[in-house]
């Protein structure tokens, strides 16, 4: 017995190291480029520590509320349109496979 239990805890243990760790990347425009620069090098934090830490405060404070992310979301200028855009260039295949990024 105790070597399926063995077995099985590298497997949940890097299921679970997986689920925590989660790595996003995030383009920002120029305007809050700059201005996450001069955050992080006035407080003496590394860029990427900083907006981490900025992103989830502000995850921790947003509304789950589906009507308030509609409103996040159609505050993005552009969105609608890049994603109509989108559909459309799937609709025509014109699309590139996952196996080929």
């Amino acid at each position: 017995m105790p070597s399926s239990v063995n077995a099985m805890c590298p497997y949940v243990y890097s299921c679970a190291m997986a689920e925590r760790n989660r790595r996003i990347n995030v383009t920002l425009e120029p305007d809050y480029a700059r201005k996450l620069a001069s955050l992080a090098e006035r407080t003496h934090i590394q860029e990427g520590t900083l907006a981490r830490s900025l992103l989830s405060s502000a995850l921790d404070e947003a509304d789950p509320d589906a009507s308030r992310i509609t409103e996040i979301l159609d505050g993005i200028p552009g969105a609608w349109e890049r994603a109509q855009r989108s559909i459309e260039q799937a609709r025509h295949g014109d699309t590139v496979p996952l196996s080929e990024l």
